[in-house]
């Protein structure tokens, strides 16, 4: 059974991924350098609404709080906003909320606000006269009709470093234990894969008449957040719970971030806190062939095999044979796993991609394959019969030592 075990969680590893494209509308680079210097110096564990500013940043969609400091300027908000509308407790010293009374929800109107927000300053200030309380958050009340509760988090781990978590949010998290863990990066695969086992997941799928969930979306936000994850080793901790999935869209109706001070402002290595070396942007770049076609330059990735399998298929055999000194049979999935699936830190294969009417296309690949001592490098190259003559050859393997220079190598 061990094997077999061992088999199902390979073809499990090795499925090709769906191609979900997450853009980013601001430089991630200097967004970090913003909120390093804004928001993690203060304090360790930030409030709400900056936690919900970095998550927002990164796409994930948000409700916003609005701060409140008196009880007449809690009603101002809510009949702004309207109604029916959240009141949260402002406070750094209190984590969770809802345990001491710190959330009431569904206010529909300026009386039950106002005595509202008294009573809880009043209760929380009674019940912890230590903690430092800032006033209320108010922000609209969202419908929980046909919508499921859950919860997504980052948490480092002294071991196995930044691990990405998912399960059953509100506040029956902790009493059924539906989660599951998973390191980053993050594709449509593994996010896919984590949604499945959870126990909630026939739920979010569809359930005794209750319309299926946006799936497609929430695994959107997952593959967001492991980007997040990636960019700030400074996060020791980050809880979007709950985490609102409804039929049409995925929204974050609270979030906290806790920052570990001691590595506000230091060198830390990039991806140092990672288990797994995360999709190399950084060697993403534009070029132009010399008749002018517009290409893309970038790292291989695996959701590329249906585009890998086309490449090849548009090559002649005499192109498949320089480049494998063999009459190769590339087209299975099997085969197309050891040239998709790569350990960035040990093997790199650049692609040049085009876009033809509409549809995406590769039209060529350089491959750096690292020896285990990490001193040579091997180099190959394969172009499709079509675009040969162009000087994409020349670019190709001029991009490729370059990054075989950047990472110390011996080409």
């Amino acid at each position: 059974m061990t094997l077999v075990s061992y088999s199902r969680n390979l073809k499990i590893l090795y499925e090709t991924p769906k191609d979900i494209p997450v853009e980013f509308k601001l430089d991630r680079k200097k967004l970090r350098e913003k909120f390093e210097a804004e928001y993690f110096k203060n304090n360790s564990i930030l409030s709400e609404d900056i936690s919900k500013k970095i998550i927002n940043a990164y796409g994930i969609g948000i409700t916003k709080p609005q701060p409140a400091y008196s009880e007449s300027e809690a009603v101002n908000i809510a009949n702004k906003i309207g109604y029916p509308v959240v009141l949260k407790i402002l406070s750094p010293d209190i984590t969770h909320k809802s345990d001491v009374g710190g959330v009431v929800l569904n206010l529909n109107d300026e009386a039950l606000v106002a005595a509202s927000y008294k009573n809880m300053v009043k209760n929380i200030s009674r019940n912890f006269p230590d903690a430092k309380i800032q006033g209320i958050s108010v922000q609209p009340m969202y419908d929980i009709k046909d919508a499921v509760e859950l919860i997504l988090g980052i948490k480092k781990d002294p071991i196995f470093g930044t691990v990405i978590l998912l399960g059953m949010g509100g506040t029956c998290t902790e009493l059924f234990q539906d989660k599951r863990l998973c390191f980053p990066p993050v594709n449509e695969r593994i996010a896919r894969q984590m949604i499945e086992s959870l126990k909630i997941c026939p739920v979010l799928k569809g359930y005794r008449g209750s319309p299926p969930k946006n799936i497609d979306k929430l695994i959107e936000t997952i593959i967001r957040l492991s980007y997040l994850a990636a960019d700030y080793p400074e996060i020791d901790e980050l809880d979007i719970n709950p985490l609102l999935v409804t039929p049409k869209d995925v929204v974050a109706l609270d979030a906290r971030i806790v920052i570990n001070l001691s590595l506000v402002g230091k060198n830390i290595p990039q991806f140092s806190h990672l288990l797994i070396h995360p999709y190399p942007e950084k060697y993403v770049r534009p070029a132009k062939l010399s008749d002018g076609t517009d290409i893309i330059l970038r790292p291989i990735k695996p959701e590329d095999e249906p585009m890998w399998l086309e490449l090849l298929g548009s090559c002649s055999k005499e192109s498949i044979y320089f480049r494998f000194r063999t009459n190769y049979f590339f087209d299975s999935h099997e085969i197309a796993t050891q040239f998709c699936y790569i350990d960035y830190s040990r093997e790199m294969a650049i692609v040049a991609e085009i876009t033809e009417n509409n549809n995406r296309k590769l039209i060529g690949v350089g491959r750096l394959i690292i020896d285990p001592d990490h001193e040579t490098v091997e180099y190959a190259i394969l172009i499709t019969d079509k675009w040969q003559n162009k000087g994409l050859g020349n670019i190709l393997t001029k991009y490729c030592m370059e990054i075989s220079k950047e990472m110390g190598l011996n080409a």
